[in-house]
């Protein structure tokens, strides 16, 4: 119960550091501290405590098994969040070498 509280609690600091910040930077720090929080409540849903790896053989017996699927999602999800953050990185840079700022108000009060 725990480890879900404290997933949740990193989201939050994520969600509070988007919400509230005004620097570029720290916005997407805090979308990706958003997207850790979910992949690990997701490897935490999927973790048997005492379950082994899914391989089927005449040695194991048929105990408890860990399910694979949550992991093979975060791996996927992982790629995508890593590629999302290079975007968004390249588009802060981009806005940097226009602006001369990574402040939202004063991109935002900017014309052209």
């Amino acid at each position: 119960m725990r480890l879900y509280l404290l997933c949740f609690i990193l989201f939050l600091v994520g969600l509070y550091g988007v919400l509230t910040r005004r620097n570029i930077i720290k916005i997407i720090i805090g979308l990706t501290f958003m997207e850790f929080s979910t992949f690990l409540f997701l490897i935490i849903i999927g973790y048997i405590e005492g379950g082994v790896a899914p391989i089927l053989s005449k040695t194991v017996e048929y105990t408890r098994f860990v399910d694979p699927l949550p992991q093979a999602m975060v791996l996927t999800a992982i790629v995508i969040a890593l590629a999302t953050n290079a975007m968004l990185l390249a588009i802060a840079v981009k806005l940097y070498k226009k602006y001369g700022t990574f402040d939202i108000r004063k991109i935002n009060n900017l014309k052209g």
